[in-house]
């Protein structure tokens, strides 16, 4: 054994374990199983497995006379993971390795791992909380197409060529809505999934922000101006990428901010890496400083404003895809400052 290592034992599992013999008598139980057990250690140990693991369904059907561990079908080496609760109501996920010293032999003893069952069912809560997110951003605009269109398949004669045009046009942006929220929900699956790929391209970080500017600033009826401080290098991004990341922050800014929206440019360095800084300030209320990295989150959303929660979320997964950072602070006018830093990111073969 080498130097300074030691021999694991059960107490230094972090889900509980009980193991008993081939007779059903409990040999040892760890320290984790003893807490969830609500029992000790000398009561536990000798004591039958049917009683040390007092175990129902919400039937009231005992877990060891349902899963039968020494006896049933004889191949079997070890039992299903499943929710099962203890007398006093808690869920303990259990499974269970039957020992046989031959293939379809006898079962000689039988190791029961108990885990709370609290951080699954967190988990199932936090799933179903997505779906009905999901399913809520989808039925509002599918709710203005589907009723404009029934409408208009219903009643067409009695509307105008006006009517019937700005019904139409609703449909049109409505369908446009749905097909952003699509793109947008499989670029978060993309990124939490760690699948987020970009290409590498030179890119005229100026340009992509006047080109995003011309069609999201349109829209939004509020100033915007952008300052390039000094010259900015050449970065190696995606290009449809970056200008999602700027078209994210613009919108934000105008959904969660007031008054003007200073965009700014400028060549900034990161632990010596060259690279383009992307400002984006509002007039706004700011974003606290305890729930700043929260905004990052998927579904974030703060106050009454709209949107779908999962524009930051992109924005970071797409910076953070190209290696860069993406931070929040305190704009000098009171708002937000949004700042997104990409790296130059360089081909090594162009490198002098």
């Amino acid at each position: 054994m080498p130097a300074g290592s030691r021999i694991l034992n059960l107490d230094d599992l972090p889900d509980g374990v009980v193991v008993a013999d081939e007779a059903g008598r409990v040999t040892a139980v760890n320290v984790a199983a003893v807490a969830m057990l609500g029992s000790d250690l000398a009561t536990l140990v000798g004591t039958q497995l049917r009683d040390a693991v007092p175990l129902d369904d919400l039937e009231g059907h005992s877990w060891f006379d349902c899963t039968a561990p020494y006896d049933g079908f004889e191949l079997r080496s070890r039992l299903a993971e499943q929710t099962w609760h203890l007398p006093d109501g808690r869920e303990l996920l259990v499974t269970a390795r039957l020992l046989r010293q031959r293939p379809a032999g006898v079962v000689a003893g039988v190791v029961v791992s108990l885990r709370d069952a609290r951080a699954r069912a967190r988990d199932d809560r936090e799933r179903s909380d997505l779906v009905a997110t999901v399913a809520h951003e989808l039925r509002s605009p599918l709710t203005g197409v589907k009723g404009f269109a029934a409408t208009l398949l219903s009643k067409w004669d009695r509307f105008s060529d006006s009517q019937r045009l700005l019904m139409l046009e609703t449909i049109d942006s409505d369908a446009d809505r749905l097909s952003r929220l699509v793109t947008e929900l499989l670029d978060a699956a993309r990124i939490g999934a760690g699948r987020m790929r970009v290409r590498h391209e030179p890119l005229d970080a100026a340009l992509t922000v006047d080109r995003v500017l011309t069609t999201v600033s349109a829209g939004g009826g509020r100033e915007v101006t952008v300052t390039v401080e000094g010259t900015l290098p050449t970065v190696w991004a995606d290009a449809d990428r970056t200008a999602q990341v700027v078209s994210n922050l613009l919108e934000n800014a105008q959904r969660h901010g007031a008054g003007r929206i200073d965009v700014a440019l400028a060549h900034s360095q990161r632990d010596g890496v060259d690279g383009v800084e992307l400002r984006v300030e509002d007039e706004g209320p700011g974003v606290p400083e305890a729930i700043r990295s929260r905004v990052f989150t998927r579904f974030w959303h703060s106050g009454t404003a709209g949107g779908s929660g999962l524009g930051l979320y992109i924005v970071r997964g797409v910076v953070e895809a190209h290696g860069g950072v993406v931070t929040i602070a305190d704009a000098p006018g009171g708002g937000a400052s949004v700042r997104a830093w990409l790296p130059c990111n360089e081909p090594e073969v162009l490198r002098g």
